[in-house]
């Protein structure tokens, strides 16, 4: 069974017709796959983002910084992010 779309999902559809938005959207598209991939493990491993800073080193607030899409990370950041989670950083070139 097809699954409806929601208002958000005909909204973007509509959006990405248009060249310049799809360009700026495709940009973005490497960092909202990071922050779907961190929810999903984190939620997964039960963490809250406090224990998922306090693990990283760094602060809740750049936890949910990050979450937000408000953070552009660094490789090191991901890495960190990566250990935290016992999850495997894949980084490539395509």
């Amino acid at each position: 069974m097809a699954k409806k779309k929601d208002d958000f999902e005909k909204y973007l559809e509509k959006q990405l017709r248009d060249p310049e938005f799809r360009e700026e959207y495709e940009k973005l598209e490497p960092l909202y796959n990071l922050i779907k991939m961190e929810i999903k493990l984190r939620n997964k491993r039960r963490l809250s983002q406090k224990e998922l800073a306090e693990r990283m080193g760094t602060s809740q607030s750049a936890i949910a910084r990050f979450e937000r899409g408000n953070i552009n990370p660094t490789l090191e950041f991901a890495a960190r992010l990566a250990k935290a989670l016992n999850a495997e950083l894949a980084v490539g070139l395509k």
